[in-house]
């Protein structure tokens, strides 16, 4: 597999540190908001990176942060006097309804800042051990000037990005690029002992703190969206570098901007959506298709339209999957007299060239088209089986698919409805057989009378 890399820029071969495994760290949410779609690019994307790479035979440790402790977070809780934790807890609660909504699975394990603040204070130790770090006034600060390689990710030496940079002017500072490590105590604010005194972290920090102790010295794959490259990740790579002396991350990757109507996504301009309020309006899943059916590194300009066409395109790949099932049922036995392995191939090639969704979604779909042509024949059972288990597994490692399968206890209820019809329409029961017909429909239940018997799909 080869993988762009951020910090090289250009595509790699991907061999991680140790043959068989691979640990990844994916920048996690700051939870005091409900995420936008922005939040939702990063998520589904580096979602099917670890599909695939498990897909693939790998053992992935897969380890997304949540950010508890924040400027953001102590604004908003004074904003509605209520603790930090409390926005804290009720926005991680929210986050797992969309996370599930969009069908992004569980990391392997989801630290928190608040619950690390040891692994914190002990890489803050060693920095001002090494003299990478000072306190001053209560905080305490990173040399930045102290890192011969600072900007090796974003490519820009460190006085083009200081001169761009929005710095913080602070009289404590040895020098305006420096960043701080740990935040001294403010009236009001959650705070936590230190040898420099109470306060607490500051955001890059736990980062490299939380990812050190959950995967190692060295990450195979670090991740997050082009917003993150400077300075949270330019950051990240320096503190832990200088700690540890071994390089941070082998492989960065990271996904394009969402655009809306062709202009950046931000609060200022009125064109911020929040996932939850896209999917009210269009449902979850087609908000995932949108995030992979382009290539990660690309932009992606959101509209209402391009959800519409999202919709579209699943209910082509629903309606494929429902006919096959449908005709695996009634199927002459035989074996598979057909192979759709190009389709496999085609799949395979394009994730192997730096994780090109775009294009294996396209080979879902060539697949799909030869499913619907071998259809519209008269295919045997085992023509039939391996159509709908390489379809599933295409599917599985995209992550679509997944929507309606929580009401599958419910199918053998549907089930029974419909034999109780087709039992009333041969006893000429016509109006039991209406009332049946018309209670499924008010529970989204389309029946279709085919010559393989009765076809139902939820609408």
């Amino acid at each position: 597999m080869k993988i762009f890399n951020t910090l090289t820029r250009q595509k790699e071969e991907f061999v991680p540190l140790v043959p068989g495994k691979v640990g990844i760290y994916a920048c996690g949410p700051t939870v005091y908001n409900y995420i936008h779609i922005g939040n939702a690019r990063p998520l589904c994307v580096f979602d099917v990176l670890r599909r695939y790479l498990e897909w693939r035979g790998y053992e992935v440790n897969f380890v997304q942060n949540f950010t508890d402790i924040d400027d953001k977070l102590i604004r908003k809780a004074n904003e509605e006097g209520i603790t930090v934790p409390e926005v804290a807890e009720r926005y991680i609660a929210e986050y797992w309804t969309d996370a599930k909504g969009l069908g992004v699975r569980p990391a392997t394990v989801h630290p928190r800042a608040t619950e690390n603040i040891d692994a914190i204070l002990a890489l803050i130790g060693t920095l001002v051990e090494k003299g990478y770090a000072y306190p001053s006034g209560g905080d305490v600060y990173f040399r930045t000037r102290r890192f011969a390689e600072y900007g090796k990710l974003s490519h820009q030496p460190l006085d083009e990005l200081e001169a761009g940079a929005r710095i913080d002017v602070n009289e404590v500072k040895e020098d305006p690029m420096d960043f701080a490590l740990w935040k001294g105590v403010k009236p009001g604010e959650p705070s936590w002992p230190s040898p420099w005194g109470d306060g607490r972290p500051g955001w890059h920090i736990e980062c490299s703190a939380m990812s050190q102790r959950f995967i190692g010295t060295t990450l195979d794959i670090h991740c997050g969206g082009n917003d993150l490259i400077f300075p949270h990740h330019e950051n990240e790579i320096a503190q832990s570098e200088c700690a540890s002396g071994k390089p941070f991350a082998r492989y960065w990757m990271h996904n394009g901007f969402i655009n809306v109507d062709n202009r950046k996504m931000s609060k200022s301009l009125g064109n911020f959506f929040t996932v939850r309020e896209v999917a009210d309006k269009f449902g979850y899943e087609p908000i995932r298709y949108l995030m992979v059916a382009s290539h990660y590194r690309s932009p992606i300009n959101y509209s209402p339209e391009i959800l519409e066409q999202a919709k579209a395109a699943l209910e082509r790949l629903y309606t494929c999957r429902e006919n096959l099932t449908f005709r695996l049922e009634s199927a002459p036995e035989g074996a598979a007299t057909r192979s759709f392995e190009t389709h496999r191939e085609a799949f395979v090639a394009a994730m192997e060239d730096d994780l090109n969704t775009a294009d294996g979604v396209a080979a879902l779909f060539n697949l799909t088209k030869e499913i619907n042509t071998m259809l519209a024949g008269a295919p045997v059972k085992g023509d039939c089986e391996a159509a709908l288990a390489l379809f599933d597994e295409l599917c599985g490692v995209l992550g679509l698919l997944y929507a309606g399968k929580d009401e599958s206890d419910l199918d053998g209820e549907i089930e029974a409805l419909i034999a109780e019809r087709t039992a009333a329409r041969k006893a000429r029961d016509f109006a039991r057989a209406d009332a049946i017909r018309d209670e499924l429909r008010e529970r989204g239940i389309v029946l279709e009378d085919t010559p393989q018997g009765i076809k139902w799909k939820r609408v």
